[in-house]
């Protein structure tokens, strides 16, 4: 049997969140500051709108109430409440911000252990109240908020104290960790032992692993290991009809996998609780460059030959003229521009740069002078535009600018066709809607040896009082031209409500049938996230 280290201290609490956009509330844009940012896009409205007071809310009464034995874990206060209505999604904010609160859940739940979990679900199924797994409400396509409807009450289900890193296989290098653990809170845990997780989305400070692994996410880094769903060893979720325990290998042969039937579900056949997750050495070797291209076709030839290369980086982003000036990283004469990072736990990365280096001068690319100065360069400015650019998205859409992303993944043949296509048809919804050009700008945020995934940004001035119905009708023509075009209808962001269309369109239905099958023996009351994935039936 492996060594295993005693449990790790509980992490340091998290920064306080904002109820109506993303991330922590001190770091969201002043008055100021948005009406300055607006003055770069020609229509935005001339003032901020306010962020509403919680107490000004109109929320909607609470319709059911809990045995008391279950009362210490439930909250129905207006904050909380308020807090758990929506994700973080561009339409999530702006809803926020008019103060639109009639989809706010009954209650909210804060279980403490597996077994308060159990008792909740028991309890919902039987009362026919819904139960939508918040995670952390980092969501951006609808996945948290209800919108079905037929139920009796809605019950936010909060896993935030189930946070710890329970045990540790040094020998093995793996963990056994709490769905509830925010990115920050478990890669502290991971630290002292010389050990990471190494999934790192934009949304690591306020994302769980739990929501990672039910959305399918997607981490920072570019080649290999791009999803959870590559880190998993064993899942253990609650569902109405029981606990499901997968065995804790390194693989299996053994039938269709237990682990691939929850990844990916969304909180909709049941309610992950702890995973035992694979772990990397600490990376102590780094390095990074930028080269910058004339011409986007040779900078996209110049990043297939890398991923096909077999030299992994760790980050390969390829950003588009559009997208390069957006994130600061411009060159001076508007190309496109590739960073490139590479590290290791075991030796020095310098001879693996330079030889991606020189990939990229093969197809035309010319390298960037790197800087000495730390932080310093295109790879540290883009991080830095990468992390802050939600905060800036929220302060746009304040100013009632629409700002919002999409992202895809194609094989890479369909690549040039499908930039093609999102640019024409895309960009002529923009300027329908809005009668504005805008901005349709694409970076690559994966890449893989048969295609890339593309990450598309829409910037445009939206009219006030209208932003969502606006976004709305550019979101269904995105949509609609990456069904024409064979690329998926997400790579990272799950399906949430928000993709179902395109989800529907791009599952074959012999596994929609089993898919629903599954639901229905899972969760015969259909009270998990209803309307995520697929339709079922109320209580």
């Amino acid at each position: 049997m492996a060594d295993r280290t005693s449990p790790p201290p509980r992490p340091e609490s998290a920064p306080t969140r904002s109820w109506w956009g993303w991330g922590a509330s001190d770091q969201a844009l002043s008055d100021a500051e948005c009406a300055s940012l607006a003055a770069l896009v020609p229509g935005a409205a001339e003032a901020a709108l306010p962020v509403p007071a919680v107490a000004s809310l109109e929320l909607p009464p609470v319709r059911v109430s809990a045995p008391a034995a279950l009362a210490r874990l439930l909250s129905s206060a207006p904050a909380d409440r308020a807090a758990h209505t929506y994700g973080k999604a561009f339409r999530d904010v702006v809803r926020a911000l008019y103060g639109e609160m009639a989809a706010a859940p009954d209650l909210v739940a804060r279980p403490r252990d597996e077994r308060d979990v159990v008792d909740l679900l028991d309890w919902a199924a039987g009362a026919g109240v819904a139960v939508v797994p918040y995670g952390a409400g980092s969501s951006v396509v609808g996945g948290v908020e209800y919108r079905a409807g037929g139920h009796r009450g809605v019950l936010s289900l909060d896993l935030s104290r189930l946070d710890r890193v329970l045990e540790i296989d040094r020998v093995s290098r793996a963990a056994l960790i709490q769905a509830g653990a925010l990115g920050p809170g478990l890669e502290s845990q991971l630290r002292p032992h010389g050990l990471t997780l190494r999934h790192f989305p934009q949304s690591f400070a306020f994302s769980t692993l739990g929501g990672w692994l039910a959305t399918r996410a997607g981490g920072h880094y570019a080649t290999l290991h791009t999803h959870i769903d590559d880190l998993v060893e064993s899942l253990r979720v609650v569902t109405p009809s029981g606990v499901s325990q997968s065995l804790r290998v390194p693989g299996s042969g053994a039938g269709p996998s237990p682990d691939r039937l929850f990844l990916g579900s969304e909180g909709t056949l049941g309610v992950i609780t702890e995973a035992w997750m694979r772990l990397q050495d600490r990376p102590s070797h780094k390095a990074s460059a930028s080269v910058v291209f004339e011409r986007f076709p040779d900078a996209v030839d110049a990043v297939r030959a890398i991923a096909q290369s077999g030299l992994h980086p760790a980050n390969c982003r390829l950003l588009d003229p559009g997208e390069a000036a957006l994130s600061g990283v411009a060159s001076g004469g508007g190309g496109s521009v590739l960073v490139l990072g590479v590290e290791s736990a075991h030796g020095p990365v310098d001879g693996r740069l330079a030889e991606l280096v020189a990939l990229a001068r093969d197809h035309g690319g010319s390298p960037a002078e790197r800087s000495s100065a730390p932080g310093d360069s295109a790879a540290a400015t883009w991080r830095s535009a990468f992390l802050r650019m939600p905060y800036i998205r929220d302060g746009l859409a304040r100013m009632s600018v629409i700002s919002e992303t999409f992202e895809t993944a194609c094989t890479w043949d369909r690549f040039p066709e499908l930039y093609e296509a999102v640019h024409r048809e895309v960009g002529a919804a923009v300027k329908k809607v809005t009668g504005a050009s805008g901005l349709v700008n694409c970076r690559f945020t994966h890449i893989y040896p048969d295609g890339p995934a593309p990450y598309f940004t829409v910037v445009a001035p939206g009219r006030r009082g209208a932003e969502v119905a606006m976004w709305d009708e550019i979101k269904a023509a995105a949509m609609e031209t990456l069904g024409e075009q064979g690329a998926t209808v997400t790579h990272h962001h799950a399906v949430g409500r928000d993709h179902r269309p395109g989800y529907d369109r791009q599952r074959p239905e012999p596994f929609a049938l089993a898919l629903r099958a599954a639901k229905q023996a899972l969760d015969p009351a259909g009270i998990l996230n209803p309307g995520v994935l697929f339709d079922a039936p109320t209580a």
